[in-house]
């Protein structure tokens, strides 16, 4: 079955992969998506998986692009339909053109295709059962199949593609061959069986670069490892859990004495996300730079923990791989939803540091520099990640190092210094800023010490409910808040090519996709100013923002614009003049979707008035 027009592109589509999880599909999805890397053009696959082990249905999107857009574009090019499940689905969200690749060993009646799409069947069931008489082999080898089949459709370089099954299968010579054979099957019947290439291929090019491919939570886990962390508490939930698992994995490379082969960190699993939080902070209270991963519901459960580092001012260090909520939600589904949470966690007056990083080398930074600015400012930072960056592989820029970097431990009174006669009081501000000295336990026989309590007290640490003490307390926690603003990572700005009175707000992993869609709105006319936020508190160029347009729209994932409530609460803005742009389905915020929300408000704006018309 065929079309008049069939989509024309070389380097630059959206392929879906439909299948069921549990059928093994992922790595020869991913085995995808790493050939077209290695032919020099940048991808970006999304992998959309269900909660549960096996039997529902999970999809895995590869972005095409040599123009290197890293966010998801929206509508899909090419679908290989492997689940009967979503079939109706799968089928409607091809773009007009594009082509539907599906197992043809049992007939479909024509109604199930469209007919402005190119339908290419392979008998892939057949194929394999021909070839393999092991149930297990049958289901493995058919992904295998079905990506040969796929070298020949796009033109891919089947040499490439075994040069990776090669790395993969390393000493293990009968699965590289089992695999190889595989692949050549598949490619060798869609030569002989269909016209190949189809309007959609890859052409070898030189677009990647020196850029790495990687997830963010290995990133920012191998950022605590630069970052100076050697205790990690935490407790397994989906989508943090690779972090501790990457964290572990990097520690037996770089955190063992080189003389006696002894492990120089701790990773322990705790109870649950509480006790993980609690570890935390009695290790770092010890003088240790720790951190745990969690998400949402995780969050709920360390409030109690939170305002305590908050009060008594004992850093942690917490990384929230944000997921959809509330309570379990849609676990394995991403959004920006945990914003209000973790910026006031804990009852009481409470703020705490958040960090949004857009990428992984954000991640891996950002997640060194939080253990800089949990010893800084002595109180717990928030590294604000998502399932998308978290959990996928993504393009990014080399990560880097500096080996002269020092860790800043923030204000530590040393036993020299207590000698000197300096006065040491745990909560006494000296210098204005609101962040007060502490000392390491055992820093000195008599001197420094000081009793850590979750009640108030004075400046010397001493209980006291006295509301003056109290209020004295809680305006200098303001003070160091105010002081974290020049600390954190500041905004980033963009201008457009032309003067504009409109502007866009946006912060990690919404990034890439409101990159895309800056160029989708120019092409319809729409020029923007654009912010992108990378930490909590708000410069002060955030307000100096919003007051030089007269819109300005903040995009992100969730409902409620949390984003949003937090510059309105802390900068006293007009409600008004902030336009919430929301995506919050549980999939990644794609270009088309930001670019046609604003683009449809900004259209409404330029209607011109009827009494301006008639006079």
């Amino acid at each position: 079955m065929s079309v008049q027009s069939p989509l024309s592109s070389v380097n630059d589509f959206v392929v879906r992969f439909a299948n069921v999880n549990g059928s093994g599909s992922a790595s020869a999805n991913e085995l995808f998506a790493r050939s077209i890397l290695r032919h020099g053009v940048p991808v970006s696959p999304r992998n959309i998986f269900p909660s549960n082990i096996q039997g529902l249905p999970t999809w895995y999107e590869v972005r095409v692009t040599e123009q290197g857009h890293l966010g998801a574009r929206g509508g899909v090019d090419m679908m290989v339909a492997m689940n009967p499940q979503t079939w109706d689905k799968d089928v409607a969200s091809i773009e007009p053109g594009g082509y539907l690749f599906y197992d043809s060993t049992k007939p479909m009646p024509t109604s199930k295709f469209r007919e402005d799409i190119t339908v290419i069947g392979v008998p892939l069931t057949a194929i394999t059962n021909s070839t393999y008489s092991d149930p297990r082999q049958r289901q493995l080898f058919k992904n295998i199949i079905y990506l040969g089949a796929l070298c020949a459709l796009l033109d891919l370089d089947p040499k490439v593609v075994e040069l990776l099954i090669g790395e993969q299968y390393k000493g293990k010579e009968k699965l590289l061959s089992s695999n190889v054979h595989a692949l050549h099957l598949g490619r060798d019947w869609a030569l002989q069986n269909l016209k190949c290439p189809i309007g959609l291929r890859v052409r070898k090019s030189d677009k990647v670069g020196d850029r790495i491919f990687l997830e963010g939570n290995s990133a920012a886990a191998l950022g605590a490892v630069y970052g100076g962390a050697t205790v990690c508490a935490w407790y397994p939930i989906t989508p943090s859990s690779s972090v501790a698992e990457a964290f572990t994995s990097h520690c037996k490379r770089y955190r063992h004495d080189p003389e006696n082969g002894k492990a120089k960190y701790a990773i322990v699993q705790g109870e649950d996300e509480l006790a993980s939080i609690g570890i935390v902070i009695g290790a770092s209270w010890n003088g240790a730079r720790a951190f745990t991963a969690t998400s949402g519901p995780g969050i709920s459960l360390m409030t109690e923990f939170i305002g305590l580092s908050y009060f008594a001012e004992i850093p942690a260090v917490i990384m929230n791989i944000q997921r959809a909520g509330p309570s379990t939600g849609m676990p394995t589904r991403t959004q920006q939803c945990d914003v209000i949470a973790c910026a006031y966690a804990s009852h009481g007056d409470t703020k705490h540091v958040l960090l949004f990083p857009e990428d992984p080398a954000e991640a891996f930074e950002f997640a060194a520099a939080a253990f800089d600015l949990a010893e800084r400012l002595q109180t717990t930072i928030f590294l604000m990640l998502d399932l998308d960056i978290g959990m996928n592989h993504r393009l990014c820029r080399p990560l880097k190092w500096d080996d002269a970097r020092q860790y800043d431990r923030g204000k530590v009174m040393t036993a020299e210094m207590l000698d000197e006669g300096r006065d040491f009081g745990r909560y006494l501000d000296v210098d204005g800023d609101g962040i007060p000295y502490r000392t390491y336990p055992g820093a000195h026989p008599t001197k420094g010490s000081y009793f850590t309590r979750g009640t108030s007290r004075d400046r010397y640490a001493r209980y006291s409910e006295e509301g003056a003490v109290y209020a004295d307390n809680m305006q200098r926690l303001v003070r160091k808040f105010e002081t974290a603003q020049d600390l954190v990572p500041r905004p980033l700005q963009a201008n457009a090519a032309k003067p504009t009175k409109y502007g866009v707000i946006y912060f990690g992993s919404t990034s890439p996709a409101m990159d895309e869609a800056i160029g989708l709105l120019e092409a319809r006319g729409h020029q923007l100013d654009r912010l992108r936020i990378r930490a909590f508190p708000f410069h002060s160029s955030v307000a100096s923002f919003i007051a030089d347009h007269d819109f300005v729209y903040v995009v992100e994932q969730n409902r409620d614009a949390q984003l949003r409530q937090l510059i309105v609460n802390e900068n006293g803005i007009d409600p008004v003049r902030l336009v919430p742009i929301l995506h919050y389905d549980g999939t990644p915020i794609t270009a088309r979707f930001i670019a046609n929300a604003i683009g449809d408000h900004q259209d409404h704006l330029k209607v011109t008035p009827l009494r301006k018309a008639v006079s």
